[in-house]
Parts: C-alpha cells; structure tokens; sequence
C-alpha cells in the first residue's frame, strides 16, 4: 500500500538515495531541503533532477530549523513518517563553525518531533553518525553509553538522539535511530575521503592523508545505507541501530582500491593525524539483521569500481567541483 513520508535532506547523499528507493516502491515523498552551500551546489541539483523524475515526488526548499515553513507544509500533506536525514555533517568543520551544527542538528530535530507529536506522526527515524562511539571497544555495539562527544558535530547528534527518547518515551512516537558508519557511493559528498582521493589521483594531485593510512574504517556503500533506512520506518518502539559494512578496510587498501580502477597512481602526502577524528570504525550490526533483516550486499571492491565509473562519466563538471 502507498503511504507519505516526509524525508528531510532530500538533496543530499543518504536522502536523495533513500528518497529514491521509496519512490521506486510506488510510495509517496514531501523532500525538504535548505540547499546551503556547505559543499557545492551542483551535486545537490543533480541529486534532486532524479527524484523530479518521479511524478509522486514533491520537493520544497526550507530549513528544518524554520517552524513555520514546515508546518505551512504539514497543513497541506498528511505523513505515515518523518524521515530525518538533514543534518550539519564533518566532525571538522563543526569545530569552527559549532553554532550552525547545534542548531541545525539539534532545533531541526526538535522542531521536527514536536510536529510529530502534534500532528499525529507515530513513526521518526533519525539520521545519527558511527563517531559516536570514539574511545570505545570495537566492534561497537548500540548498547555502548556514549558520554563523551569529541566535535560539536557528534555532540549535536547525542542530543538529537536523547530528543528522539524523550518523545518516545512520553508521547509514544515509535523511533528508529540510525548510526551510519562511513557512507561512499556515487554522487558522494566532496569533503569525504572517497570523492577527494578519487578526484585528486585521477587529476595528479597530491593525496592528504591525515595518519599514516593504518587506519581503518566501516566503508558502507550508498545503496545498501538507503536500503536500511527504508527497512527501519518499521515499528521497532525505541531502537538505535548500526548501518555498516561490518568489515573494516584500512585507508590505504582503500586508496589502493582507487588506484587499480582509475589505473593511476596517487601521490600520497601523510600528514599529523587529526585530534577530532578516530583510530577506527567497526559496526556490529547483529541489531540490524534481527529487527530490520538488514545486511550489506556491496563489497568494498565493487563500490569503489561503481563510484569511479560514475565518476569517469560526470567528469566533465565534477572538474569544477572543489574537494
């Protein structure tokens, strides 16, 4: 049966994908999205000319920080979910510009629960990140307490998700909350490493890699994170569930990966490791195969040779695309 969801970040990575899948099973989405130019714009419009496609797919520009410009929406559509996957992203750049993160991050969520409450929305997945877990013992379980956020960004998802209990745990809205572990894939962000190595090895620039490359990370192929979330708008009561690959790969076996399929050499430059990032990334995702029957299909291997093909056949203005 066709149900509407509301889906905010519809223009970016994970949304326009999950926007996709949902629309592709003959459902219904209201897109939001602010549009900001944190990274450039035109990959957000080239996210967003595939979901136009779709005659089902409503998009309208607004912040989720803007009470009064989702609920003009609200007063129009009627929605079986509320999927929150806009969010203020890199650990980095949250350390110099915090303010725009909590606000973001943590009113955008709030604002969204409470026309959750209010307009009769029994069911809220939230977007939140695998850096919650920094410090702790691999591979990580959900069950871990997170009390010590190390960036304005992570700290901005732990309130997020405190929210999320709080309107459970009152008002009975049924939460799913997401912990995604390094997402790649075509049409990527360009401030992730996969989209900059991929860019600066085929234009003969010199790779920045902060770390001596030993460190590894949960790499989890676009696709198979929309999938999870498109599984997660299930009734779970209260869950927080890893999406990962569950198999980490250290960065320079990443970076060798791009080498063989561009069949280009990089030109590494290794740099002091940075103090917000972390070691390591490893998700159990033992969660996500009991309640959501969730598990990554895409190796590391063939989604970094689909990425570079997407790549080789948008070059032509990926080119004025900054990394």
């Amino acid at each position: 049966m066709s149900k509407t969801y509301f889906l905010t970040g519809a223009a970016g990575f994970i949304g326009s994908k999950t926007a996709e899948l949902l629309l592709k099973a003959g459902h219904k989405v209201v897109g939001v999205d602010n549009l900001n130019d944190y990274y450039d714009l035109r990959l957000k419009t080239y996210r967003l000319k595939t979901l136009q496609d779709f005659s089902h797919f409503t998009f309208k520009k607004a912040d989720i920080e803007n009470m009064s410009a989702l609920k003009s929406i609200f007063k129009v559509h009627r929605f079986d979910a509320i999927l929150n996957l806009a969010a203020r992203a890199g650990v980095r750049h949250s350390m110099s510009h915090p303010h725009v993160y909590l606000t973001t991050n943590i009113l955008g969520t709030l604002n969204l629960l409470e026309l959750a409450k209010t307009q009769g929305v029994s069911k809220f997945v939230l977007a939140s990140t695998s850096f919650l877990y920094a410090g702790q013992k691999m591979p990580f379980k959900e069950t871990i307490t997170v009390n010590a956020p190390i960036s304005p960004y992570v700290a901005s998802k732990k309130v997020a998700e405190d929210l999320c209990y709080y309107y459970h745990h009152f008002y009975g809205i049924d939460v799913s909350i997401l912990r995604y572990f390094t997402v790649y894939g075509p049409a990527g962000r360009p401030d992730m490493s996969v989209f900059i190595f991929i860019k600066q090895i085929d234009e003969g620039k010199p790779v920045e890699v902060f770390g001596d490359g030993a460190q590894s990370r949960d790499f989890t192929y676009v696709d198979d994170i929309a999938s999870g979330t498109v599984k997660s708008i299930k009734k779970v009561g209260f869950k927080i569930i890893n999406l990962g690959g569950n198999d980490p790969y250290k960065l320079n076996y990443m970076i060798g990966l791009i080498e063989r399929s561009l069949g280009k050499k990089a030109k590494i430059v290794y740099k002091p490791f940075h103090i917000a990032d972390i070691k390591a990334t490893w998700a159990d995702i033992s969660e996500a195969k009991k309640v959501l029957h969730w598990a990554p299909i895409v190796e590391l291997e063939e989604g970094i040779n689909r990425t570079v093909a997407w790549y080789d056949e948008n070059k032509g203005w990926l080119k004025k695309v900054g990394v």
